[in-house]
């Protein structure tokens, strides 16, 4: 297969949309890598699977990590790592990790949040040979911040704050937008208004393209399930029967049988 470069998911907009899924290891990027055109190593795993509330704990060295793994499995997949919390306070820190990310993985871009006060950054990190994914709208890094999740773009200075993010971050070099928690009205203006692709995740429709959450979208991450989120797999039902099954089948010593055995 045909590695998939940056002008191929850029060549979708108004075209195709672009299908984005989160991944942190090698095993489930080389299933998702078929049917997904964007895997994006989220700090999201924390909350996945290292049962914190928010995404505030990932840590440089555990993105990479996590990114090379990813990396691993899918090497002909578009891949994307968030760049954590605390990792680009400054222009010069967010180059030096962003160079760290480049080194140590083979990740096609780095991800960070922001609007407009994150433009000379990421025009900083593009013209040091960076490719940056912009994220708008509602922030999982400011969480503590503004003391909880919120849909954005609920009135017109809203709105047009985050028309003004989007054109920054575009105008920045930003090679494509995440669109998080807005009201599908002004992700749809966004969209529209911007010429890279912009992919929404509790956005609405008329995005260029979705991304999810993978342990959301098939069911294995169950305390709570956000209105966006569409589960296309009950997995965490899946496997409980499945373990159920395992475990019967020890204690009967019904397995293993011959057929399992040397």
């Amino acid at each position: 297969m045909k590695k998939l470069r940056l002008g191929a998911i850029q060549a979708m907009k108004g075209v195709t949309p672009i299908t984005m899924i989160t991944a942190y290891d090698a095993l489930f990027a080389s299933l998702f890598a078929p049917h997904a055109d964007v895997l994006l190593v989220g700090d999201s795993l924390n909350m996945s699977f290292l049962g914190k509330s928010d995404t505030l704990s990932a840590t440089l060295d555990q993105m990479i990590y996590h990114t090379q793994a990813v990396c691993n499995g899918a090497p002909d997949s578009f891949i994307i790592c968030d760049m954590p919390f605390g990792t680009y306070n400054t222009k010069e820190d967010a180059l030096a990790h962003s160079i760290r990310v480049y080194q140590e993985t083979a990740a096609d871009a780095v991800k960070i949040e922001g609007g407009q006060m994150m433009a000379p950054t990421i025009s900083h990190l593009t013209h040091h040979g960076i490719a940056v994914v912009g994220h708008i709208g509602l922030l999982p890094q400011m969480v503590r911040a503004e003391g909880g999740y919120s849909v954005k773009g609920k009135d017109e200075a809203s709105k047009e704050t985050l028309l003004e993010d989007a054109k920054a971050v575009e105008a920045a070099g930003a090679c494509m937008i995440v669109i998080e928690g807005v009201k599908s009205d002004v992700a749809f203006a966004i969209a529209q208004a911007v010429k890279v692709p912009v992919i929404g995740i509790g956005a609405g429709v008329h995005t260029d393209g979705q991304v999810l959450v993978w342990s959301d979208m098939l069911g294995f991450f169950e305390s709570f399930k956000p209105k966006f989120v569409k589960r296309f797999l009950e997995g965490g039902s899946l496997v409980r029967e499945a373990v159920k099954a395992y475990n019967d089948e020890v204690k009967a010593r019904t397995f293993p049988q011959e057929i399992h055995c040397y």
